[in-house]
């Protein structure tokens, strides 16, 4: 069943990032299909992971592939808060195609089936993994916000006649919004290290390179907090330590995790 329901939720999502492109060019009824794309595939996606909760002895989600699979639908959710108002749309031309790729990936590593019993507990799991993978939501939304302040400030300083057709929001309200959702994401992200590292001192263990990169991945971030609110770090300068920020996401999520959840 939760193998089943995983082509739907792909078709979903796959239609919604080909209806944002049309919708970029030629805006209008392309916007509103890619919307209920978005919506109908994260549904579907969200009976898929009930079903492996429902069927599995445990926390489903603790591989890597599994953490993958619920990671797509935490981005997806976090990007229909602002996805579905119009002038948001543009952000699925970032959101929904890494969505689709991630998703696949997730499928092909087996994260979309019924999963082995983890070793871990299941408290430990839910509160680590949980909201290490929220926080990595958040700082992907945030990233594809700031791409999209920089591609739209480029294009009103080149004064592109193109950029009138599109609904984008104001660059100081992507600035803020970015900045807001960063704000969010680095507590739960705080919380889930202090977690992991508890169960670190209790049950011992090392240091891997992915709690490392985690590490270094929370300093930027808070590093952008102090100095957007320190020293005024606004718009494009704070646009790019953000998408920095989200390299180190990606490393973290796709270069590193196989031997940590292997351990």
């Amino acid at each position: 069943m939760a193998e089943l329901l995983f082509w739907p939720a792909l078709l979903a999502y796959s239609e919604a990032a080909v209806a944002y492109l049309n919708d970029a060019r030629h805006p209008g009824a392309g916007g509103r299909l890619a919307t209920w794309g978005v919506r109908v595939g994260w549904l579907v996606q969200t009976a898929l992971l009930a079903v492996q909760a429902a069927r599995a002895d445990g926390f489903p989600w603790s591989t890597w592939a599994g953490s993958l699979n619920l990671f797509v639908w935490l981005v997806v959710g976090a990007y229909l808060i602002w996805g579905c108002k119009p002038r948001y749309r543009l952000l699925g031309l970032a959101v929904l195609p890494l969505a689709v790729v991630l998703f696949v990936l997730a499928r092909i590593g087996g994260g979309t089936g019924i999963g082995d019993r983890s070793h871990y507990s299941n408290v430990f799991l839910v509160l680590h993994v949980g909201l290490v993978l929220a926080a990595f939501a958040g700082f992907t939304l945030a990233a594809a916000l700031s791409a999209l302040y920089l591609w739209q400030e480029r294009r009103l300083k080149r004064r592109e006649t193109s950029i009138l057709r599109l609904h984008a929001p104001a660059l100081a309200r992507l600035d803020d919004v970015a900045a807001r959702t960063i704000a969010i994401a680095l507590p739960a992200l705080t919380l889930g290290i202090a977690v992991g590292a508890v169960r670190l001192r209790d049950h011992g263990g090392s240091l891997d390179a992915l709690m490392a990169v985690t590490i270094v991945t929370w300093a930027v971030y808070g590093a952008y907090l102090v100095l957007r609110h320190f020293a005024g770090w606004r718009g494009r300068r704070a646009a790019y330590l953000v998408i920095a920020g989200f390299v180190l996401v990606a490393v973290v999520r796709l270069a590193l995790p196989v031997t940590h959840f292997a351990t």
